[in-house]
C-alpha cells in the first residue's frame, strides 16, 4: 500500500485551492456584517424588541442578513 501525501491534480487539492480563492471574501463579509450588526442592534433595541413589527427574533435575523449584505457590497465597492 502507498501513500501520496504530495500528489498533484488531484481533487482534494482542487478543493483547497478553491476554499482559499472563495471562502474568504465571504468569511470578510460575514466578520463585517457581524460588526455592523452589532452597532445597528445597539441602535434599534428597543425598536426591535418592542414587537411592532414582527418577532425579535425575526427582526435580528433579517437585520443580520442586511448587513452581511451591506458588508459584502461595501467588500465589492472597494
Amino acid at each position: 500500500m502507498t501513500l501520496m501525501l504530495n500528489a498533484t491534480g488531484l481533487p482534494l487539492q482542487d478543493l483547497v485551492i478553491g476554499a482559499s480563492i472563495y471562502f474568504p471574501p465571504f468569511f470578510k463579509a460575514f466578520v463585517g456584517g457581524f460588526i455592523i450588526w452589532l452597532v445597528a442592534h445597539r441602535l434599534l433595541r428597543d425598536w426591535i424588541y418592542s414587537g411592532e413589527i414582527w418577532h425579535p427574533l425575526l427582526m435580528d435575523l433579517s437585520i443580520f442578513t442586511l448587513c452581511v449584505c451591506l458588508s459584502f457590497v461595501l467588500l465589492i465597492a472597494w
